[in-house]
């Protein structure tokens, strides 16, 4: 198995892209982060290296040259979300296990700003199918806390599947805090994501029940 196959890569959807990430996006990254402190504060892992409040631009560089060493070692697939070709938010598929499981994990988060637009069920449809159909992952799991109502109901627009809590599996917002596990494998999704979600898009679109 090629561990660098399918990357780099940018993917497009209408309106909404996914381009890896760089490091002169750090000023970009910064403003919009720092904007948003407040709406990603309750599900933002704690993590020294990366955090909401700090104006200088060395914690994002140091992310994103891990991130992209992690890329290039078959580890991690980290994106910007784009919308209009603007920078939107970020999409990261990592813990990217070989071997007998092929398993990721898929983390995101979008510009408040934007929200409630489909960009991200959009940007995590083009990921998953990416992940299945090029890179030869076999399952892609979302954490998510319980709480976290909008991005459990991005995975469940997309039919991830439910599996169970994980008992204070994060250190996030000052204290370890539960999540939920959504899954899908590619059984599970033959066709991918992004073909039902264009479907799922045109009937609310149209006002259509189905």
């Amino acid at each position: 198995m090629d561990r660098g196959r399918g990357w780099p890569v940018t993917l497009t959807e209408g309106d909404v892209g996914l381009r890896p990430l760089r490091v002169r996006d750090a000023r970009v990254w910064r403003e919009v982060r720092l904007r948003n402190a407040d709406w990603l504060r309750p599900w933002e892992p704690t993590n020294p290296e990366t955090p909401l409040f700090r104006t200088g631009l060395g914690p994002y560089v140091s992310m994103a040259n891990t991130l992209r060493r992690e890329a290039r070692a078959g580890m991690a697939l980290p994106w910007v979300v784009t919308y209009r070709g603007q920078f939107a938010g970020q999409l990261t598929v990592g813990a990217i296990v070989w071997g007998s499981a092929r398993s990721a994990q898929v983390g995101y988060w979008v510009d408040g700003r934007l929200a409630g637009r489909g960009i991200t069920p959009t940007a995590l449809a083009l990921a998953v199918d990416h992940c299945f159909f090029t890179v030869g992952l076999h399952r892609v799991e979302a954490n998510i806390r319980p709480e976290n109502h909008a991005s459990r109901r991005v995975v469940e627009k997309l039919g991830f599947r439910e599996e169970g809590v994980r008992r204070r599996q994060l250190h996030i917002d000052g204290a370890w805090r539960d999540h939920i596990c959504y899954a899908l494998t590619i059984e599970d999704v033959p066709r991918g994501l992004l073909i039902p979600w264009r479907r799922t898009r045109a009937a609310t679109a149209s006002g259509d029940p189905q």
